[in-house]
């Protein structure tokens, strides 16, 4: 069977219920020692409780599944306007509280995308979350509608007709004015096809449909209030409920976060490309400078590139691929081709670990010894082979087939597209790209090309009960709102945006690096376990430092360096991790997943 050669980078723009068991009841809010009771508490709509209040609480048959975990699935309205009209089915898992005696309720988990799977999130959480955690709360996902194990969204009929409707998407991000030609034509097959054969499911698939779900089955677990910990687009489905059910709040804590008002685009906003509202590039490029700052502070002994001066010498490296891509020939892989494209999303892809900054300048040495014509024999064979294996590395990783059908880059647009604004013609996004080049250097047109399909000419499907705001309600508690100074996803401004926007919210800030920042420290760990299980809130103006430093010791945590698995047959096969094992990072899935892969042709 042949291989699609559309690439990770270009497909993937595209990052557990309770019932039928005997339980100790949820807990009750924590006491006025946590964070005591608010002046006043915004309360949910009439229409919004209207809506979710009359859809029968789901009676949710679990059954032992992955090893570790329950499983069960739940038909929900597909419209909440119409409750007994035509529905979706949602999928849920959940791994039950180490200490049932002591439970305090349910942990609601989301891992970002929009296109993460709840379920698989939730399956690691025993590798990531804190043991406290783990012995108090039933951890809960659901993968939202058209995501994962729950009904799948498809906006073609077939494997063949969605091939050729993506074939303009193969590259990182399009440069040349063919490539940018390919990649409009393709992003209008992709909005059309979605705003088509994706219907329904695309028309109901909002950030707001999935909050509204996440309500019924809170209340389907048994919990009187919503305890949430979302990740990167994760921390725009928290916002919206606690915007929606603001009165429904038990503790609510997002990481790397999406200012919700920039997501969805209000007043002139509107008009703009959704990077030119989030400015993620902003995030990246601030990374990647630092760490080239870093990187020349350290020196040639600890980094490669200080031997000349690290910023020149990345941008050297651009300046050639753009001019002329490198092919390497090798004799397992075949034709290895690194394109301008290919490096900066291969940076991009290196940032979003806290260790990443040795990928970063290992790469961008090696390319500046293969680029160079006049590089010595020895210099360019071990660059060679680097390159190669980084090369064959990616390739496993983003490994794709024909079959089965992949809806990865659907399951982002069917939320982005139908929650946000954006520009209405496909034909615009080669001038907003070069300006947010412009702006942000390298990384402005990777996150600018990745809404294209969602221009409202093409992408034409809408959800007329999709939430727009206001995003300042009062929360029954505070909302705990996580950012990381060098996060090249969700940039550290969301976060101080978000936290402004929330009256009562407190915003915990950590100097690490890499996407989100639980896990990266003690700090920021201990800071979120507090607040979840007690409603300790970090003190005002708290900054946590993470555990890696570009250039500095290695940490003796190596979970601070590691995502943990995602993968559930890999996580049933290793079985659930005892108490105090180490941690690792949370899988999460960025709004643009990492796109860390060298093209392979």
């Amino acid at each position: 069977m042949p291989r699609r050669t559309r690439s990770l980078a270009a497909a993937g723009i595209a990052g557990v219920i309770l019932a039928g068991s005997a339980v100790a009841p949820a807990a009750a809010a924590p006491s006025p020692t946590g964070w005591g009771r608010p002046a006043t508490t915004d309360r949910t709509s009439p229409e919004e409780a209207r809506r979710v209040d009359r859809v029968p609480t789901p009676d949710l048959d679990w059954y032992a599944c992955y090893d570790y975990a329950e499983c069960a699935t739940v038909r929900l309205p597909l419209d909440y306007d119409r409750p007994n009209g035509p529905t979706t089915e949602i999928a849920v898992l959940r791994v039950k509280a180490r200490d049932q005696q002591r439970r305090i309720g349910s942990l609601f988990l989301n891992p970002g995308g929009p296109g993460g799977s709840g379920t698989d999130v939730a399956l690691a959480a025993p590798y990531f979350l804190g043991d406290e955690v783990l012995d108090r709360f039933d951890i809960v996902g659901v993968d939202p509608r058209g995501v994962g194990a729950s009904e799948q969204v498809r906006c073609f009929p077939s494997v063949k007709e969605q091939t050729r409707a993506y074939a303009g998407l193969n590259v990182a991000f399009p440069l040349t004015r063919a490539e940018e030609k390919a990649y409009v034509a393709s992003s209008k097959a992709v909005g059309k096809g979605c705003s088509s054969t994706g219907r329904p499911l695309t028309g109901a698939m909002s950030t707001a449909e999935v909050a509204r779900d996440m309500d019924v089955l809170r209340r389907a677990v048994g919990d009187p209030k919503l305890t949430y910990l979302g990740f990167s687009y994760g921390s725009a489905l928290g916002q919206y409920y606690a915007n929606m059910f603001p009165d429904r709040v038990r503790a609510l804590a997002i990481d790397g976060v999406l200012d919700a008002d920039a997501w969805v685009g209000r007043g002139r906003a509107r008009t703009l490309s959704q990077e030119d509202r989030l400015r993620s590039a902003q995030g990246a490029y601030k990374a990647l400078r630092e760490i080239l700052v870093r990187c020349d502070r350290a020196g040639a002994e600890v980094c490669p590139l200080a031997q000349g001066d690290p910023l020149a010498s990345f941008e050297l490296v651009a300046q050639r691929l753009r001019a002329k891509p490198l092919v390497i020939e090798d004799p397992d892989l075949g034709l290895v081709r690194v394109s301008y494209a290919d490096f900066v999303s291969a940076t991009l892809g290196a940032l979003y670990s806290p260790a990443g900054y040795d990928q970063v300048v290992g790469l961008t040495a090696e390319l500046l010894v293969l680029t160079d014509p006049a590089s010595g024999a020895t210099a360019r064979q071990q660059a060679r082979a680097d390159v190669v294996r980084r090369a064959a590395t990616a390739r496993e990783q983003a490994r794709r087939y024909d079959f089965p059908y992949d809806n990865g880059l659907e399951t982002f647009l069917g939320v982005d597209c139908t929650d946000a604004y954006h520009p209405a013609d496909a034909a615009s996004f080669p001038a907003l790209a070069a300006k947010a080049d412009r702006r942000d250097p390298y990384f402005g047109r990777l996150w600018t090309w990745g809404s294209s399909p969602c221009a409202r000419q093409t992408w034409t499907v809408r959800d007329e009960d999709a939430y727009l705001g206001p995003f300042n309600r009062r929360t029954a508690a505070p909302v705990l709102v996580v950012g990381n100074y060098w996060d090249p996803s969700t940039n550290y401004r969301g976060a101080v945006g978000a936290a402004r926007l929330l009256p009562n919210s407190r915003l915990l800030s950590s100097d690490s690096w890499g996407h989100t920042a639980y896990g990266t420290s003690a700090c920021v760990t201990g800071a979120v376990d507090a607040y979840l299980v007690r409603g300790t809130l970090p003190a005002k103006g708290t900054v946590c430092t993470g555990d890696v430093q570009p250039f500095a010791e290695p940490p003796q945590n190596p979970g601070a360096t590691r995502r943990a698995e995602s993968s559930k047959s890999a996580l049933a096969a290793a079985g659930v991790p005892g108490r105090g094992e180490p941690k690792r990072l949370p899988p999460v899935v960025a709004p643009l997943p990492a796109v860390g892969s060298l093209t392979i042709r």
